[in-house]
């Protein structure tokens, strides 16, 4: 009994070691077949997932940056401008990397106020009335 038991469990491992061999020779004849596709396996979807990042982040972020700095070079005089605070103003006066802004007027005088020209957040495209006349 003890004999018939030793006997299946070497002739099952016997078995099972000559199935790993002739598995491992076909993997090892389907590697030695085409590395070209092994490459292609490894690389393609490292490229695929470079070329979704490009189209759906890095592309569009340059759009957005390339309109922003547009909108700040064509700053000019009398624009209707909002800031990155949420202040609006009308641009009284440009030098180098600040905007002089006339936000409101205090005694008559329009109130001036000084920022970067980074901080301009859009020019409005419709006029504001402000205190009964209307800026454009």
């Amino acid at each position: 009994m003890i004999e018939n038991w030793l006997f299946g469990i070497t002739s099952a491992l016997a078995e099972d070691a000559s199935a790993a061999t002739a598995a491992a020779d076909t993997a090892g004849q389907a590697a030695e077949m085409s590395p070209v596709a092994a490459l292609l396996q490894m690389v393609l979807p490292l490229v695929l997932m470079g070329a979704v990042f490009y189209f759906m982040l890095i592309r569009p972020q340059r759009k957005k940056d390339k309109k922003v700095k547009e909108m700040l070079n064509n700053l000019k005089h009398g624009d209707r401008i909002t800031t990155i605070g949420g202040i609006y103003g009308t641009i009284m006066g440009i030098k180098d990397d600040t905007i002089t802004l006339a936000v409101g007027q205090k005694g008559g005088q329009p109130y001036e106020m000084t920022v970067a020209r980074w901080a301009i957040r859009q020019v409005e495209e419709v006029s504001v009335e402000n205190d009964g006349e209307v800026l454009n």
